[in-house]
């Protein structure tokens, strides 16, 4: 297999400027994992403290195996919002005696755990990443149920408020489905287990409740339906809280319980032991490929993609510095050349990878089309790496079978079964973002670059598109076109596009799986691998009908 030659100049003007661009997003995008590491702040973890309680990162720490990876899942939730950042939930993908799990974990610190907008979200993600992938799901459960306070951050923007009804309702339905869920995993022989730290009450009940395992720490933990005050409200009585849905009430009398833990300790213990007994299995393949890292630099990642992402740079430069050796075997290079195919492996894990070098031409598309046809023939995982700006338009463009040739490229998209994997790099635009198995389409796993903008279009195409139908309307009335005002429309309409298409804002709002270093492609994409291999990999000839 051929090794990628760098064409990439290190001393140029243009890599000077995009690594500072990139390093600049790179330090705010530290400070915010670190706020988001802080969970309520300093005086919650303080309360923790003297309640003999771990913060939920050192709770997740301690059950992972030593020095194993952590891959977690929208990191920074509910930037911008009434809620804390990182959103009182922590979700990932970690090793618990050599078993990739699932690990969703209630910050106690963040209004005691409760289910928001934001974190509903990313549990709900958490479930279907554990589902998508046959990866045991492990829940640290200490929740206050449904988070009905003001200010949830569920609109699209910065905090606005949500109707106290509409919040209500919101958090009824997920919690429901949410049920159905851990439920289901059991149905599909996929483990569930529960270690409650704390009080959990309401849905929070439900979690240990619908589980297959449950460990509960002893003095600590209370699981009941409701309380003792809504018991009180609903009842009359005057129930205390230990007999009600203490730790030891549930191992002894219940059954609810099938685990004591004498302390927090003791109950990671019992985890590792649960996960231990597990007897799991793996059922896709293992690394096949030399795993030697790449022969060009990772940290030259840092230059590549700068603010600017109309300025062009070509995407077998990252290719070149996230697979194995840079080996890369190039398919059919010489045809539809806005796209790149072809073969390499990562961690030794084989993979095909689609990378965007311009516009979806009719040509592009074709060889994406079949290109994923040949990858599901042989049961080859697939990478996208997104900088797209859409498939192409124009009159020419039409003629030439844009639209039918897209078409093919979606239906391809749609109907392969083996894994996606994308990485949005740069730009991710429109349809573009479709064909290229955006999260709308079932990818196993999304990253981003800080560099990355997702949207309908680019801020400037918007702003055009609505002031041409704006000056339509106006002549069909029979109007004069206000300039004056439509300029100061057409600024507002670019500068709220240009901020909520940024990396950042989606991925504060969970439409991605986490925004990465670039250095850090590799070995996430890697992980990402060996997580989809715990089910088997198993492509398709079956295409839906496309317009020969």
């Amino acid at each position: 297999m051929a090794v990628l030659q760098s064409q990439l100049d290190t001393r140029s003007e243009q890599f000077r400027q995009n690594k500072e661009e990139m390093t600049a997003k790179l330090e705010q995008m530290d400070e915010l994992y670190a706020e988001a590491a802080q969970g309520g702040g300093a005086e919650a973890l303080e309360r923790l403290a003297k309640r003999n309680k771990m913060p939920i990162r050192e709770r997740i720490a301690w059950a992972l195996d030593p020095d194993s990876p952590f891959l977690e899942i929208s990191p920074l939730a509910a930037w911008r919002s009434h809620v804390a950042i990182g959103s009182g939930f922590v979700v990932g993908v970690g090793v618990i005696e050599g078993v990739e799990c699932v690990i969703l974990g209630h910050d106690p610190s963040v209004r005691a755990g409760a289910f928001n907008h934001f974190n509903s979200k990313k549990l709900m993600r958490g479930l279907e990443v554990a589902r998508e992938n046959r990866l045991p799901y492990v829940q640290f459960v200490e929740s206050a149920g449904a988070d009905l306070r003001g200010g949830g951050g569920g609109g699209g923007g910065g905090g606005t408020p949500v109707d106290p009804l509409l919040r209500v309702e919101g958090h009824f339905a997920e919690s429901g489905r949410l049920f159905y869920e851990i439920t289901e995993l059991s149905k599909m022989r996929i483990p569930t287990i529960s270690l409650v730290f704390g009080a959990s009450t309401a849905g929070g009940a439900y979690q240990p409740g619908m589980s297959d395992y449950n460990i509960f720490v002893k003095n600590q933990a209370m699981v009941s339906l409701g309380g003792p005050p809504l018991v009180k409200m609903a009842t009359g009585e005057d129930a205390e809280p230990e007999s009600l849905g203490g730790a030891d009430m549930h191992t002894s009398t219940s059954g609810l319980g099938d685990y004591l833990a004498e302390n927090e300790m003791d109950g990671i213990r019992l985890l590792r032991e649960v996960v231990g007994h597990l007897n799991w299995r793996k059922l896709g393949p293992g690394p096949s490929m030399p795993a030697d890292p790449p022969i060009h630099d990772r940290q030259e990642l840092l230059g590549i993609v700068g603010e600017d992402l109309k300025k062009p740079f070509d995407i077998r430069e990252v290719v070149a510095r996230v697979v194995d050796g840079s080996r890369f075997e190039e398919f059919k290079p010489r045809y539809g050349p806005t796209l790149v195919t072809g073969w390499a492996s990562i961690h030794g894990y084989p993979v095909g990878i689609l990378g965007n070098n311009g516009a979806l031409m009719s040509e592009s598309s074709e060889k994406a089309s079949q290109f994923i046809q040949l990858c599901n023939q042989i049961d080859v995982p697939l990478l996208f790496l997104h900088n797209i700006t859409g498939y192409v338009v124009g009159t020419d463009f039409e003629q030439g079978g844009i639209t039918k040739n897209g078409s093919k490229m979606i239906n391809a998209v749609t109907n392969s079964t083996v894994p996606h994997i994308t990485v949005i790099v740069g730009a991710s635009y429109g349809a573009g973002n479709y064909g290229m198995s955006g999260r709308a389409f079932g990818t196993k796993f999304t990253f981003i670059w800080p560099t990355a903008k997702i949207a309908v279009m680019g801020p400037e195409q918007m702003a055009g598109v609505m002031t041409i139908i704006q000056k339509a309307s106006a002549e069909r009335r029979g109007a004069e076109f206000d300039e004056a005002a439509n300029s100061l429309r057409e600024a507002a309409v670019m500068a709220n596009a240009e901020e909520q298409s940024k990396g950042l804002f989606a991925t504060s709002r969970v439409s991605d799986d986490g925004m990465i270093d670039p250095r850090d492609t590799r070995d996430v994409v890697g992980f990402a691998l060996s997580a989809v291999a715990n089910d088997a990999v198993k492509g398709t000839k079956e295409f839906g009908t496309w317009r020969m």
